[in-house]
């Protein structure tokens, strides 16, 4: 399979090296992939439409998700959830100890809390006991929007110094009971408070770090905020887990962790299309064509790459890096390149359906070699 972002010496990026952890099945840290999260927003009482939710984001691609238990009734129907779910679920815990114990033992793979927000020592040993019991992993959530009085004292306002020194106290609350499958974050709506905290929190602690920018905001300018912040982060190589917080859908959220990644040349999953802006020159109606394709190929999610240029000023060198790649020409027809080379002419009409086939083809016959090399 060939790949648009073939590694050269100026596109690798160097990994930071942290300890590895588990949530459930998945590997979090160390030289595992790094994973895509999502959180529900359906009432967690409603089993039902969390459930649907979570299958949503399952056939979306996610990892992990992440559901909220703020009451006795949302650990009780989490049971039930958990049951369900084919990934690994994180339980995202506030305030109340016991919802920390009730959802280890309905079935959670990790606990999000903050140790200082569960109360006594005696609360945080029994949360810590419960995760220790039933396997669960932790997530020390750091939040510029919710820091401790003392450290806003200290500061003066939210900064990365005040975020890593709540991080690192939150580690330390785990490490002394003897805890350490936990991972990090410091997460802040500041893309620029954001990838300072992180990357001074990557320099003193060995842990996997969860990426994100919270409250990022609505679609489009949240996956514009997400990408810098993200961005900057995953190239310097920091970051074993990312969720991109948006006020949208949250499939949307993993189409675009997936597309940070994708862009980076750190995860593949599905079709990557390149696409021209188009111009006079387009031979055929690139935005329209490249809006139907993107819908008619979300299902494939076999990586692969493919070119969709308006004409030949880049088209055949686009297509020369890309499994599958069409250029637009003159009189109604266009070039069909597979694997780099020309393959044959393509009219316009019938284009887009010619194309689908070929990448579902192209997906079948990568499938069954995979499986065939296992």
């Amino acid at each position: 399979m060939s790949d648009h972002t073939l590694v050269r010496p100026w596109r690798h990026i160097e990994r930071r090296t942290s300890r590895k952890i588990r949530v459930g099945a998945v590997e979090v840290g160390g030289d595992a992939p790094i994973s895509v999260q999502s959180m529900t927003n359906t009432p967690t009482t409603d089993a039902r439409a969390t459930i649907d939710q979570i299958r949503q984001l399952e056939e979306a691609g996610a990892d992990i998700v992440r559901v909220s238990c703020p009451d006795e009734e949302s650990t009780a129907a989490f049971r039930t959830i958990a049951k369900a779910a084919k990934v690994p679920l994180v339980a995202d815990i506030h305030f109340h100890y016991r919802r920390g114990i009730e959802a280890a033992e309905a079935g959670a793979a990790c606990l999000r809390i903050n140790p200082g927000n569960i109360g006594s020592p005696d609360r945080v040993r029994e949360v810590v006991q419960a995760a220790k019991d039933n396997g669960c992993s932790m997530r020390i959530g750091v939040n510029a929007g919710s820091l401790e009085k003392e450290l806003l004292e200290k500061y003066g306002e939210p900064c990365p110094d005040a975020m890593v020194e709540s991080a690192l106290n939150h580690a330390r609350i785990l490490q002394d009971h003897d805890f350490h499958e936990f991972k990090i974050s410091v997460k802040a709506s500041d893309p620029f408070l954001t990838v300072a905290a992180y990357q001074q929190l990557a320099e003193v602690i060995d842990c996997p770090l969860h990426l994100g920018v919270t409250e990022a905001g609505p679609l489009r300018t949240g996956t514009i905020k997400s990408s810098i912040g993200l961005g900057m982060l995953l190239w310097s190589g920091i970051g074993d887990t990312i969720r991109v917080s948006l006020a949208a859908d949250p499939v949307e959220e993993i189409k675009v962790g997936f597309d940070i990644l994708k862009s980076l040349g750190l995860r593949h999953r599905g079709v990557n299309i390149i696409a021209c802006p188009s111009c006079a020159r387009q031979g055929f109606n690139v935005i329209e064509t490249v809006g139907i394709l993107e819908e008619r190929l979300a299902h494939v999610s076999t990586p692969l790459s493919l070119s969709i240029i308006g004409c030949v000023v880049n088209g055949p060198g686009e297509a020369l890096y890309t499994d599958i790649g069409f250029t637009g020409g003159g009189k109604g027809s266009g070039m069909i390149y597979l694997n780099g080379k020309i393959a044959h002419k393509q009219a316009n009409d019938g284009m887009i359906d010619h194309i689908v086939e070929l990448v579902e083809r192209k997906a079948a016959e990568f499938e069954a070699a995979q499986a065939a090399a296992e």
